[in-house]
């Protein structure tokens, strides 16, 4: 955090976002379940894409370049309008589809790709494994990776594989632009701009003493048409404290990372309340290869619900309604009468917990 910040500012989160958005003016940055709304008027526009800008600069990206940009929205327009700026061409083709990606780059002569980390992996693995390509010969020049908790060695992996400069980029959770970059996995993040990011406890909407460990990183949107008094609590959460700023390594919140997108927690809880005979779930997430994979444990109060189909299939359109992620559903075979809270598993060791005042500091 900065000087000169007051305690009269607001603290808010993601689930403060979305609730004013009844209210919230100018083009609004939704997530895919609407959880977070951030609004943007047209200097919030000019502001965020010239730090996107600045973040495609960092990466060595420049006018004879022509960038690719496979990432969800509401971040994907938003990087490829910044990109064209700074580079010959762009264009978003969105994260889905590994061979129409192929296509993509190869047809439009991209040298450039934006993506996010597990989605760059998940490319590579195809293209030795299904499609029977070499990564070299697509012509890469630059990789930037954003949107995600990168697994350990992935930028090393990938600039051998492809023959690339790759960086990565912490964008904005909320609208998904640019905020600081980093050259190395060792790397401490380089803020894009002054004031911008800072370090806040778990527990207190105060700024984290020096060397506690994990902290949140925040963003002060200073001079945001709406928000400019506001510090946003991220979710994303550092790990073992080192000089600057860490790249995050956890997350934590009603929110979970899973895939670029994060997943609403009180969401999951509210559709299953509503379904007859739900007493408890368990959200698992893992990475077992190049993605994360979710699935959806659900308990039920009576034992002739376990094997019912029609039960099974509410859950599953319930889920698929609320997020683009996919989430495999499993009924678990022993019944449980009374109600428990829902849980989170998360098997890569990224999420910390729904509650920051139960998360031990250092």
């Amino acid at each position: 955090m900065t000087a000169g910040r007051t305690p009269a500012e607001r603290w808010l989160t993601r689930d403060d976002l979305g609730a004013a958005a009844r209210s919230a003016t100018g083009l609004l940055l939704v997530s895919p379940d609407v959880s977070s709304v951030f609004p943007l008027g047209p200097a919030d526009r000019a502001a965020a894409t010239g730090l996107t800008v600045a973040a495609l600069r960092a990466a060595g990206v420049g006018p004879s370049d022509r960038v690719v940009v496979a990432l969800a929205e509401p971040a994907g327009a938003l990087w490829a309008a910044a990109a064209a700026d700074v580079a010959g061409a762009a264009a978003a083709v969105g994260p889905r589809g590994r061979m129409r990606l192929h296509h993509a780059l190869s047809t439009l002569a991209a040298n450039t790709l934006v993506i996010t980390p597990t989605g760059a992996m998940d490319f590579l693995a195809r293209l030795h494994l299904e499609f029977l390509l070499d990564p070299l010969d697509l012509g890469l020049a630059t990789i930037v990776l954003t949107g995600e908790i990168a697994s350990k060695r992935t930028m090393s992996h990938l600039a051998g594989e492809f023959g690339a400069r790759v960086t990565e980029v912490l964008a904005s959770p909320f609208g998904g632009g640019a905020l600081a970059w980093r050259a190395a996995e060792e790397d401490p993040l380089t803020p894009l701009a002054d004031g911008l990011l800072g370090l806040a406890a778990l527990a207190k909407d105060v700024p984290a003493d020096p060397g506690a460990s994990p902290a949140e990183l925040v963003v002060t949107p200073y001079g945001h048409s709406t928000l400019g008094d506001a510090v946003l609590r991220t979710g994303y959460v550092t790990g073992t404290r080192t000089p600057g700023i860490p790249a995050p390594a956890h997350t934590v919140g009603g929110h979970v990372l899973v895939r670029g997108v994060w997943l609403a927690l009180p969401r999951i809880e509210k559709a299953l309340s509503r379904i007859d005979g739900v007493t408890g779930w368990e959200l698992a997430i893992s990475r077992p290869g190049t993605l994360d994979t979710a699935v959806l444990m659900v308990t039920f109060g009576r034992e002739s619900l376990v094997g019912n189909p029609m039960w099974r299939s509410r859950i599953r359109q319930a889920v698929q309604a609320l997020t683009p992620v996919s989430i495999e559903v499993e009924i678990a075979r022993d019944v449980r009468e009374t109600p428990v809270p829902g849980t989170v598993n998360d098997l890569r060791g990224h999420h910390l917990g729904r509650d920051r005042a139960l998360i031990i500091q250092g």
